[in-house]
Parts: structure tokens; sequence; C-alpha cells
């Protein structure tokens, strides 16, 4: 097996020193009164505040990623957040657009950086009030897209290419997305009970009309009590007699989440924690109408860069944009729908995805399941990303004590 890149730098190596993220709401909910920047300030607060060995004014830069950059996740987020967080002037910063992928690309961004020798330590993040920014709000698709056929209605649509993946893979039925649905819900249950979840949930202050001021603790998504029956009575509204709800699919959120990226170097100087090593990543294409298959070339093309196959992979962390999506990346790696290395913690089905903070909660899950298992020596956080893309990150396990990464 060749060594990667990344893991050859040796103090130049990009590491996950920590990351926390806001609870996530419902749309035009928990944070109905609460501006998108405001909960992206609350987070990176909470993030300095528990880590007191670094230095704001040592950060390198910061590179906040929101899917829609106007009204309160504009004026370029990365740097305006910044300084209402409280963040030197000095430091610089700046916004993220890969749609869904926005926190991974910052991660990924600034972790090409301190490879290069660029930063020692940045800062990543993002955030979507999709409460105030509805998907597709504020666009203009240029007409070439259907009129030349560089993409089908559908592609724009991401409820329709999520059917048009039931489509391409019928054997993937809706019975098969709802039982994957509920396990994201039994899961998320469990990690919640067992105190996972909130470890890494930063309190934010919300205000409501009717109940004044409070403060956000936990997700407001998850439906515990969620059945089989429960999910195959609901209706399919991107298709009659379809197979996509919103029981077998993320919802439609309001979130933020952060992180601090660092040279290995830069981590052991201060004293800083390291999460998760990183390994290698890529972001691969594929046809718009299909997004959700996005997962399986990245994944191909970053399991290639690090010299590794799927089966030195001990823990995966899969965004559940919708269920199918899901079942397409484990069918392919012959992976079974209930396997246990799998969304440990359960995902966005249950927590919710609000698009441009999920890639830093994925890496947030993984860090936890490091932790519980170090007999498990590499993991993947993965995600589809609108308009056909893929993006994944292999990270490595610092608590590695010993052969692992397979079952």
């Amino acid at each position: 097996m060749s060594r990667s890149h990344m893991q050859s730098l040796g103090d130049s190596q990009p590491v996950l020193v920590d990351a926390v993220r806001s609870p996530f709401g419902k749309s035009g909910s928990l944070y109905v009164n609460t501006r998108a920047d405001d909960i992206m300030v609350r987070v990176l607060r909470g993030l300095l505040e528990r880590n007191p060995q670094l230095s704001p004014s040592a950060i390198d830069d910061v590179a906040i990623a929101a899917a829609t950059q106007t009204g309160d996740q504009g004026m370029n987020i990365g740097r305006s957040a910044s300084l209402l967080a409280g963040i030197p002037n000095t430091v610089p910063g700046y916004s993220v657009d890969r749609w869904c992928a926005g926190a991974m690309t910052s991660v990924t961004t600034l972790a090409g950086a301190i490879a290069s020798g660029a930063y020692e330590i940045a800062i990543a993040g993002g955030v979507e009030h999709m409460g105030n920014h509805p998907i597709g709000d504020g666009m203009d698709p240029n007409p070439r897209y259907l009129a030349e056929k560089l993409v089908d209605q559908d592609a724009l649509a991401m409820g329709s290419t999520a059917e048009r993946l039931h489509d391409k893979f019928p054997h993937l039925t809706k019975e098969r997305a709802d039982r994957y649905a509920l396990r994201s819900q039994e899961k998320t249950a469990a990690a919640y009970a067992s105190g996972v979840i909130q470890k890494d949930l930063v309190p934010v202050a919300v205000r409501s009309a009717e109940l004044g001021f409070g403060i956000a603790t936990v997700d407001e998504p998850p439906r515990p009590t969620t059945t089989m029956e429960g999910l195959a009575g609901l209706k399919t509204p991107f298709r009659a007699a379809g197979n996509v709800t919103a029981g077998n699919s993320s919802g439609i959120n309001d979130g933020a989440t952060a992180a601090i990226i660092a040279s290995a170097g830069k981590a052991k100087e201060l004293g800083l924690p390291v999460k998760a090593k990183m390994v290698s990543f890529a972001f691969a294409g594929v046809e718009p109408e299909i997004m959700g298959y996005g997962p399986v070339p990245s994944t191909i093309k970053a399991l290639e860069k690090a010299g590794l196959s799927i089966a030195d992979i001990g823990l995966f962390e899969v965004n559940e944009a919708f269920a199918v999506q899901v079942l397409s990346f484990l069918d392919y790696f012959g992976l079974s729908d209930d396997d246990s290395r799998v969304n440990i913690h359960g995902g966005a089905i249950a927590v919710g995805h609000p698009l441009a903070s999920s890639g830093i909660r994925l890496m947030l899950n993984l860090a936890r399941g490091f932790e519980m298992h170090p007999e498990v020596q590499y993991g993947i956080t993965t995600m589809c990303i609108g308009l056909g893309m893929g993006g994944t990150v292999i990270w490595e396990n610092p608590h590695f004590t010993g052969k692992g990464g397979s079952k």
C-alpha cells in the first residue's frame, strides 16, 4: 500500500483539531427570528471558547460557506461573521460556495493551503438558513441549460434527482429507503440517549414571537417515534406513485458548523488536540440528473489518491440527502444497507441538512466515532452535491491502536 501525499507531509499534514455546530432547526421554526450570520457567529465563538490555547490572532484565515450568498448570508460571510465573532481584524476571511459541500470545501481548501506551507492554522465553517433562503431563491438558471439539453428539468430539483436514482437502480426500492430512514432515526435517538451528539452542540439564543427568548440546545428535526407504517403512508411529492418522501429524505433546515484545521506541527506546538488526520480528498462530477451518485466517483478518486481500498475503511459518514443516495453508494461498494460502520450516530434524515453546513457535521460524527473505535484506522466523510457532484475526504484515526479498518 502506498503512502498518500498528505501522510508524507509530516508536520505539514492537515489535521482536524476540533469542530462544533449549532443545534439544527426546522426551516421557519426554531430560528425563524434569528439571522444566519448570528447563528454562525455563536458557533465561531463556541469553537474558540472551548479551545483557549488558540489565540484568535494566530488564525491565518477563515473560510465560511453558504449556498445562498445574499442577505444575512452575504457580505462575504467569512469576513463579516469573523469580525462579528470578535476575531481580530488582522485575520482575513472569505466565503465559499459549493452548495451542499460548502463546509467540506472550506475544510479542503484550507487544508491545501496548510499542506503547501502557506498556512498553519485556520477556521472553516458553513451556514444555511433555509427558512430565510429557500432552495433556488434568487437563482436565475441560464435558459441554455434546458434549451441546449445540457441538463434535464429534473436536474434542477433535488427530489427529482433522487427519483431518477430509484429509476437507475430499481432494486433500491422504496421499502429499502424507508427502512434505511427508520434506522437513521433510531441511531440518532440512541446517540442522544448516550449523550454523544450533545458534546459538540453550541447553545444558540433564539426568539419566538409567542414564547419570547430561549436557548436552542438540541436538534429540532429528529422524529424518534418514526415507524415503517408511518413512512409507508407518506406522499411522494416529486412524482405520482414515486419513491421519495419527506420521511426518507433530509429536511429543510437551518444551522451552522465550524472547525479548526491546523498543521500537525502547529497543533503539537500549541498543545491542541487532534481528532482526525487528513489523508486525501477528492471531488468528482456525474450527470446532474442523478446528482446523488456523486459520492461514488469522488470516493473512488480519494481512495486511489490515498493508496487505500474500500476494505481499509472502518467508519463511513455519508450525508443522507436522500436514503436512495446512501443506498446507491453502499450498493456500489458492496456494503449492506445496515452496515454497522455507516453513520453510527444517525444522519441527516434525522438531524437535518442545512446545505452548506453539513460537511463539517459529518467530520464531527466521524471524530466521535474514531474516539469510540480505536481499532479503526481510516474513515470517510462523503456527500452528494447539486448539479451532479460528489465530495469525499479520507481521514486517519489519531487514536488507532492496532490493526483495523474492516469488519
